[in-house]
């Protein structure tokens, strides 16, 4: 392992998870905070569903979220250019 990466053990919905990065403890504690808060969101909407498709419609949401950001700062990036 890489000596800037580090181990970081966290809880997932009750479950027990050890993540390798490079962020910070107080990074992945925000990380940790809105992945459950999220995952709490979806299942409460939808508590039918199984906590495998909860986690991936999770995970589509962040990219989701992710692909929107870079779309706007890529828009901003151009409009400074400008």
């Amino acid at each position: 392992m890489s000596e800037n990466k580090r181990r970081f053990k966290v809880e997932i919905d009750g479950e027990q998870f050890t993540i390798i990065g490079k962020s910070t403890p107080e990074h992945m504690d925000a990380v940790m905070g809105v992945a459950n808060h999220e995952l709490a969101t979806i299942k409460k909407m939808m508590p039918s569903l199984s906590e495998k498709k909860a986690a991936l419609l999770l995970a589509i949401n962040a990219v989701s979220d992710q692909l929107e950001k870079q779309e706007e700062l890529d828009r901003l990036k151009q409009s400074m250019d400008k």
